[in-house]
C-alpha cells in the first residue's frame, strides 16, 4: 500500500514540475515573440535624420530672449447692456507692448509676499 501511495505522489509531483516547466517555456516564447515584434516595428519607422538634415542656426546667430512689459488689448463691447459676450465672440486674449517698460516693484514698506513675516503697511 505504501508503494502505491509513493507512486501516486511521485506522479502528481512530476505533473507539477512539467506544468511549471511548460509555463516557463511559454513565458520565454512570449518574450522572444515580443522582442521580434519590436524589431519589426522599428524597421518600419523612418531612420533618424542625418547630420546635414538637422536644423541649423540662423545666419544672424543664436536667437535671444526678449523681455518686455505687455498689457492686454481692449475687449470687444457687447451691443446692448442686457447682452453678454460668449467666449467665441471674445476670441483669443491678445496683448500689446506697453508704453511704460519699467518693471513694477514692491511698494515701500510692504513685506513683498503674503505671509512673508514683514510688518506690512502701517
Amino acid at each position: 500500500m505504501n508503494v502505491a501511495m509513493y507512486v501516486a505522489a511521485a506522479g502528481a509531483q512530476v505533473f507539477g514540475y512539467v506544468l511549471i516547466l511548460l509555463a516557463g517555456v511559454a513565458c520565454v516564447a512570449g518574450l522572444i515573440w515580443a522582442v521580434r515584434l519590436g524589431f519589426k516595428v522599428r524597421e518600419r519607422e523612418p531612420a533618424p535624420p542625418r547630420p546635414h538634415e538637422h536644423p541649423t542656426m540662423p545666419p544672424t546667430g543664436p536667437v535671444h530672449e526678449t523681455v518686455e512689459m505687455r498689457e492686454p488689448d481692449e475687449l470687444p463691447q457687447a451691443g446692448d447692456d442686457n447682452e453678454r459676450l460668449t467666449p467665441y465672440q471674445i476670441g483669443n486674449v491678445r496683448s500689446r507692448r506697453a508704453d511704460d517698460q519699467h518693471r513694477p516693484r514692491w511698494s515701500p514698506g510692504s513685506s513683498g509676499s503674503f505671509g512673508g513675516g514683514g510688518g506690512g503697511r502701517t
